[in-house]
Parts: C-alpha cells; sequence; structure tokens
C-alpha cells in the first residue's frame, strides 16, 4: 500500500514512517522541513492546492496514494498566539481531510489528542478510567481537535466507503526522552494527562493497526501506554487527584486511567514500550 504521511518529520511521524516502511508499506512524507530524496515532498498544507495536488500525485514521487496518515499540526498551546494555533491548525486539517475526499483517499488515519477529553482537567472527568464517550475541548488546540471529529463524522455520511480513525494521543515520549520520569513517586506528577504517557513507537503500532484492520466509518480511539507513568499505584492517584469520581472497574496496580480497552479491542492494540520496563 502507499501511504502518505503529513506531518512525517515530527515525533509520531517519523516513528511512524519508520514503522510503515517495516510492515512494507511505500511511504511519502508531507512535511515543510524533511530528508531530501524520493521518500519525502515539501508541501505547505495551508494553501489547499498544495495539499490537494500533493495527494493526487507528485512527479517523480507517487501518482496517487492508498491511504493517509494526517499529522501535521501546530503540535501545543503555546507556541504561537491561541488564534494562531486554531486557524493554522484548523485549515490544515480541513485541507487535508477534505482534499483525500475529493481525492478519492479511503482510508485515513489522523492524530486527535487527550485534549479533546478534557486535558488539563482542572474540571475532574465524569469517571476513571477516561474513555472515548467524553468528549471535551478547554483551548484552542482542543477545539481544533473537538472540530475535526465532527468534520470527519460527516465526510463518512458522504461516503459510505470512507473510514476514519482519529487516535487520541496522549503525551508521546521518544524513546530517548524518558528523563522525566524520574519524577515518577511525586503525586503532581503527570496529573494533567491522568498519569498517562505513550511511547511514539507504541503510537506508530496504533496508526500501522487502524491503517490495517479500521472498517469504513469513523471512530475515535484512545491511545496510550498500558500503565501510568507514575510509582503510586492507580488507585491511589485516581482519589487523590479526583476524590468522588466513581471508577469504573477495579484498576490495576498501575493500570492506565486512559482507557485504552477500546483500541485493544477493535484494533488488537498492546503496548510494547513501557516506562517501568526500561
Amino acid at each position: 500500500m502507499r501511504i502518505a504521511i503529513t506531518g512525517s518529520n515530527g515525533k509520531i511521524g517519523r516513528a511512524t514512517t519508520a514503522r510503515l516502511l517495516a510492515d512494507g508499506h511505500e511511504v511519502v512524507g508531507f512535511d515543510l522541513d524533511g530528508p531530501r530524496g524520493p521518500g519525502f515532498t515539501r508541501v505547505d498544507l495551508r494553501d489547499y492546492g498544495q495539499a490537494l495536488d500533493a495527494l493526487l500525485g507528485v512527479t517523480a514521487r507517487h501518482d496517487g496514494v492508498d491511504a493517509l496518515v494526517h499529522l501535521a499540526a501546530i503540535p501545543v498551546n503555546g507556541l504561537v498566539p491561541d488564534a494562531t494555533t486554531f486557524h493554522h491548525n484548523m485549515a490544515v486539517s480541513f485541507n487535508v481531510l477534505f482534499g483525500a475526499h475529493r481525492a478519492g483517499i479511503k482510508k485515513i488515519v489522523y492524530a486527535s489528542s487527550i485534549i479533546a477529553m478534557g486535558f488539563p482537567f482542572e474540571e475532574p472527568p465524569p469517571y476513571l478510567p477516561l474513555d472515548e464517550g467524553y468528549t471535551a475541548a478547554n483551548n484552542t488546540y482542543g477545539l481544533v481537535k473537538v472540530m475535526e471529529e465532527t468534520m470527519v463524522g460527516q465526510l463518512v455520511r458522504w461516503d459510505p466507503q470512507l473510514s476514519v480513525t482519529a487516535l487520541r494521543f496522549t503525551n508521546v515520549v521518544g524513546e530517548n526522552e524518558y528523563g522525566s520520569f524520574e519524577r515518577a513517586g511525586e503525586l503532581d506528577y503527570r496529573r494533567e494527562l491522568l498519569g498517562s504517557y505513550v511511547d511514539a513507537r507504541d503510537a506508530a503500532l496504533a496508526v500501522s493497526l487502524a491503517v490495517e484492520k479500521a472498517p469504513p466509518g469513523f471512530e475515535a480511539y484512545a491511545i496510550a501506554a498500558s500503565d501510568t507513568g507514575l510509582t503510586i499505584p492507580s488507585a491511589q492517584l485516581a482519589a487523590a487527584w479526583f476524590p468522588g469520581v466513581p471508577l469504573r472497574k477495579e484498576l490495576g496496580e498501575f493500570e492506565t486511567l486512559l482507557s485504552i480497552d477500546k483500541a485493544a479491542t477493535r484494533l488488537g492494540y498492546v503496548p510494547r514500550h513501557l516506562w517501568r520496563d526500561r
């Protein structure tokens, strides 16, 4: 399968490129910066014409793609003014997702975020472990993520053969970025993430599984490691961070408070890179 990856030079993009190549796919990267060569084309995705044209074909690169992995975005609030974050990310996602629809691409996987689930959880979540049944945006980055899910929910109505998967990633940790886990015994560590994290290689695994297994229609999946990033038991964390919030099941000792049960059941997602196994 030939797969286009937007944001191919980002943290998840690099890991996903490596994963999909290892799976035997052909990969075409689209980004503002990247390694020169046959696997990469510089594209300004804020320009709908460039986005659509790149998806349809690029001379000496490809003559059409079978699937799209959309990862390109300003990655967090604060790097630029809030309105800029919103306008940039919303325009890029519309251009890429609508362009893919116009180009006849039937399989799309894209990066949503825990930020569409109430991050930073100054207002307690309605229950724990928190799953995809809850959606809330508390800043402009999160607002775009919620609007993206609304948009693709309509696109799949227009085309019953279209498959779109939103992966609600938590904080993505590169394999050389585990230094902060020295704070794993501190109660306030990763509270705004419900204690969660995901290794970039497991994020790429989730993308690969969605490309392979997602049926037509739209689904969102929370993607995290199977454990928390702390040495404090999960039930103790839940009680300290969110007193009175109901638990929907008995928690394993260090079980994630961001439920990955749906991804495990429907996609076969099993994280392989846990910080406490390093």
